[in-house]
């Protein structure tokens, strides 16, 4: 087999469990060093626990890797930058950065706490910021140097967060915002030499399976297994992905596919007093395709507006 990451130095939050595991694993597999994060928080991020990102490290030392647990914090700002420094100081640089690392923290808007909004803002979003802005600064540093970077920055959003699902005002929010996150800093890392992807994933994980995932039967968890979302984000990992950049890849169990982002729809000129703009509205309405439901495809269930 031939391997797409060979010697390249990865970081992967997150990866302790479900997703974030299966990206580790399959990095070393494909010649990869990985820097396992994992803070072993619970679900909803509470608690923290070491023991579940060494033990992804010792399965890929076991087989012949090269790995190394970290436990900060992604969202804590010298914990993010702590993390990026390991890299370097323990394998000689930095190639890659997958940022995976969530929790959850489900409610109906009217009864959302606003430690419920912070908590998951702060883990999703700031957690990806934060990581991505350090690692972005020693990039930059290198191409100032005269050095040639060929770098990979990978986040995570959710069909939670570009198409919406009730519940979730706050997960999909941050999630949302990781999108659009990615297509600008995608703009801005180019002249590094820094690719910038995000990948939305499906997968029966501890996250997903009070979600209805946990009632599947045997060939549909296999299905969804978290492994299928790995190869896209070794690929994207590797030398090969560096002509792609800014785009949202969808991987929900064994389908992949790629999500466009927001275009204009229909348009007028300006109605110039309001009495007028029902009637122009009703008629972009009627032009315009709907949103879109969870799986990406058009939906003018409850909720969602619906031509006239």
């Amino acid at each position: 087999m031939s391997r797409l990451c060979e010697d390249r130095v990865a970081i992967v939050t997150g990866a302790g469990r479900g997703i974030g595991r299966e990206h580790a694993l399959m990095l070393a597999q494909h010649g990869a060093k990985v820097i396992v994060n994992d803070l072993g928080g619970a679900r909803d991020g509470s608690g923290s626990d070491l023991s579940p990102a060494e033990e992804v490290v010792a399965e890929i030392n076991d087989t012949g890797g090269q790995a190394a647990a970290n436990a900060d914090d992604v969202s804590d700002w010298e914990g993010a930058q702590r993390m990026i420094n390991q890299a370097v100081e323990t394998f000689g640089g930095l190639d890659v950065v997958i940022n995976n690392a969530g929790i959850l923290r489900d409610r109906m808007l009217t009864n959302m706490t606003e430690g419920e909004w912070d908590a998951v803002i702060k883990v999703h979003l700031k957690g990806t910021f934060a990581p991505s802005r350090w690692a972005a600064a020693y990039w930059r540093e290198r191409a100032k140097a005269g050095e040639t970077n060929d770098a990979r920055l990978i986040n995570t959003t959710s069909v939670s967060g570009i198409f919406g699902n009730p519940g979730q005002t706050n997960y999909g929010a941050a999630k949302a915002g990781i999108a659009s996150f990615t297509v600008i800093a995608a703009q801005e890392l180019a002249r590094y030499g820094v690719t910038v992807n995000a990948i939305s994933p499906g997968a029966l994980t501890r996250m997903t399976e009070d979600l209805g995932m946990g009632t599947m039967d045997d060939e549909g968890k296999a299905m969804m297994d978290p492994r299928w979302v790995a190869p896209i984000g070794t690929w994207l990992a590797s030398k090969e992905s560096a002509q792609v950049t800014g785009r949202v890849f969808l991987s929900s169990g064994r389908e992949l596919g790629i999500a466009n982002t927001w275009h204009k729809g229909p348009s007028v000129d300006a109605p110039a007093e309001p009495t007028d703009v029902g009637a122009v509205v009703q008629q972009m309405m009627a032009d315009a395709q709907p949103n879109s439901n969870m799986a990406g495809d058009p939906f003018t269930g409850p909720g969602y507006p619906t031509p006239y």
